[in-house]
């Protein structure tokens, strides 16, 4: 995995909890996703229309039909979970542990669904991530204060549609240009929130030009990055790999969010982010690993014979 990228979505993906705590300064969850998607819908629309319109022919009403259920579970329950979660008071660095909780989750799954091979030492890397999350935010979780126990939910319920979307993707029968399904789950997500703004008299944006920045934030780093490179990099190196990953959101967002909003960042932040970035190394090595093992092999030898070239076309497509 290129390292650049890999850092580029870690930085761009740990935005979004920081743009959602700008966001909640200002406004609703609703009205900010609302704002979020609904013009950039509009123009990704019209560009797909003029300039990728080729990207379209052969799709089928039910692709197009798969790629609005992946948005509108990876974009719309995962987004409005976090949102509500951090307005509920949930700090942004608790509520990306919980988020990163997803690696042990889709780990456990992709043998069974996916069949591809993950190995001991992967295993191993996944439970060092998740200790070195849980290290970071331990402090807020005893913190507790004004909180609702049951708010530390929501985020969790987010991180299981993302996972349900993740592999509701990779079983598609056929890849979809990046073009189409990215304008495919915005278009689906800014009619989900518009319809609950409008629904709950939320969608009027407020005048301060702080939510508008804040809605610049989310639609250049987080969408186009962090939501763009996710599928990228899932594309290029496989469910667990990706998934890794998000084990750094949570230092990573917790020193962010100690720099933009003065959030508690000590000693237990750096060991967290140093645990999180050993276990990142671990399961990058495991994955090497499972490449020479029996059940890789196998893997390889079923995608040359074309019994199974779903993931030989997402690596041509450049999704």
């Amino acid at each position: 995995m290129n390292v650049l990228l890999s850092t580029a979505f870690v930085l761009t993906w740990s935005s979004g909890f920081i743009g959602a705590k700008l966001g909640a300064g200002s406004a609703s969850a609703v009205t900010v996703l609302m704002w979020r998607f609904l013009p950039l819908a509009v123009v990704l629309g019209l560009v797909v229309l003029v300039l990728h319109r080729a990207a379209w022919r052969g799709l089928t009403a039910r692709d197009v039909g798969r790629q609005t259920a992946v948005g509108a579970l990876s974009q719309s329950g995962y987004l409005l979970t976090v949102y509500l979660a951090i307005q509920l008071g949930v700090s942004s660095g608790t509520t990306a542990l919980i988020d990163g909780t997803q690696p042990l989750v889709a780990g456990a799954l992709a043998g069974p669904l996916l069949g591809q091979y993950v190995s001991r030492t992967q295993w191993a890397g996944l439970g060092l991530g998740v200790a070195g999350v849980v290290i970071v935010t331990a402090a807020d979780f005893a913190q507790g204060g004004a909180t609702p126990a049951w708010a530390y939910a929501v985020p969790f319920l987010g991180m299981l549609s993302l996972v349900a979307a993740t592999f509701l993707d990779r079983r598609a029968p056929r890849p979809v240009a990046p073009s189409v399904a990215m304008t495919v789950h915005c278009v689906t997500s800014a009619v989900v929130f518009t319809g609950l703004a409008l629904a709950s008299g939320a969608a009027t944006p407020p005048p301060e030009a702080s939510f508008w920045g804040a809605i610049a934030w989310l639609v250049a780093l987080s969408t186009f990055g962090g939501y763009g490179l996710y599928w990228l990099i899932l594309r290029r190196s496989g469910v667990t790999q990706v998934n890794t990953l998000m084990f750094l959101m949570a230092p990573v967002t917790a020193l962010w969010g100690a720099l933009m909003f003065g959030e508690p960042f000590g000693p237990q932040t750096v060991v967290g982010l140093s645990v999180g970035l050993a276990a990142v190394m671990v399961v990058r090595r495991g994955g090497r690993g499972a490449d020479r093992s029996p059940a890789a092999a196998t893997t390889r030898e079923t995608r040359v014979s074309g019994e199974s070239t779903r993931p030989a076309q997402r690596v041509r497509t450049g999704r």
